[in-house]
């Protein structure tokens, strides 16, 4: 069994301990995980990759995020206009929420209340802890959001997102007549809701199409991913950008942080990142998709923009995340399936 099969076969989901006849051990250390640059060797850790969850009914997984408090990720299924939840004491999977207005990117705030970005309705909400739904940005200078992608939460409680309106460009959404448009409605844009004040703030708009949205460990950068190439062609190259954060209110001195395109095995592929998360060292994890064997999956970068390891997986990745009591295990929504592993690195933020 190649190892595009054993990921395949094999599952972390059941705690059972009788013999799986469809299950066999893989090599530590595990083939998937790609050291780089030998100063990360190790960096990435040993254990399995396990694919804890898989369905044909599940279309496309994206947006996870940890709950600490309540110890689960919770992630949607746009397509199906679903919210999963994964537990971390069984790996029990159910269905969270039904109607999510195909919801995107999922966070949590200092409180624990879940933000999600929908692609139906072209807003922000937050699940307040008596089950009510609060509206926190829907419009901007007069005309609606495209399609809220993902976002992150500031110290100060501040929410900054993307907006780069795939939600709006038809498909299961039902909103056929924009297909094709590349702007929906307005220009693709960063934006940060001061939460103390309830005002909308537009920070840059210095980029194709603003996806994947995470700090650096200590707040002072911005990292943001760009897929403008799905919809601008090669006038968008396929990048992570960053800006300098001034006064946690304002973004300056965008520019170029990394390149998502890669050599595999002596042929150039570009696929694009799109979800990213930091860890406590600066390096930037990055989802990548789109362009194959040997490139999908994740690829993390150091702080100057290098690459310096992947994790391989056989389907898409389209978002990550953090989790874990010690914050030491990435979940990846791939495709039809979600899959995990511990890694020797620690999420900078708590979701």
């Amino acid at each position: 069994m190649n190892r595009r099969d054993f990921l395949t076969a094999s599952s972390g989901f059941a705690l059972a301990v009788t013999a799986n006849a469809d299950y066999t051990p893989t090599r530590y250390p595990h083939p998937d995980r790609v050291v780089l640059d030998p100063e990360f060797d190790g960096f990435i850790g040993q254990t399995p990759i396990q694919r804890l969850f898989s369905s044909p009914d599940m279309f496309w997984a994206e947006g996870p995020a940890w709950h600490a408090a309540g110890r689960y990720v919770v992630w949607s299924d746009i397509p199906s206009n679903l919210q999963y939840r994964i537990l971390d004491e069984d790996n029990h999977v159910s269905v969270f929420r039904r109607h999510s207005n195909y919801s995107n990117g999922n966070t949590f705030d200092l409180q624990g209340r879940q933000i999600s970005f929908e692609h139906d309705t072209h807003r922000v909400v937050r699940y307040e802890l008596d089950g009510t739904v609060t509206v926190l940005a829907e419009t901007y200078g007069g005309k609606s959001l495209n399609a809220p992608n993902d976002g992150v939460v500031h110290p100060n409680g501040d929410l900054w997102f993307t907006d780069p309106g795939y939600g709006s460009l038809g498909a299961y959404e039902g909103h056929e007549d924009n297909t094709g448009s590349p702007q929906p409605h307005q220009k693709e844009a960063i934006y940060r809701l001061d939460m103390k004040t309830g005002k909308l703030h537009q920070v840059a708009d210095d980029i194709y199409k603003p996806n994947g949205i995470c700090f650096s460990p200590d707040y002072s950068r911005l990292y943001v991913a760009d897929t403008g190439g799905s919809h601008y062609s090669a006038a968008a190259p396929a990048v992570i950008k960053t800006w300098d954060v001034v006064d946690a209110k304002s973004l300056w001195g965008g520019r170029d942080f990394t390149s998502m395109a890669m050599d595999v095995d002596g042929e150039i592929k570009q696929g694009f990142a799109d979800g990213i998360r930091c860890d406590t060292d600066g390096n930037i994890w990055s989802s990548a998709g789109w362009a194959g064997e040997g490139y999908d999956g994740v690829h993390i970068f150091n702080p100057d923009g290098d690459r310096v390891a992947q994790i391989r997986l056989p389907e898409i990745c389209a978002n990550l995340c953090f989790g874990g009591v010690k914050r030491n295990r990435l979940y990846m929504t791939a495709s039809q399936s979600i899959y995990a592993c511990y890694v020797h690195a620690t999420g900078a933020h708590f979701c």
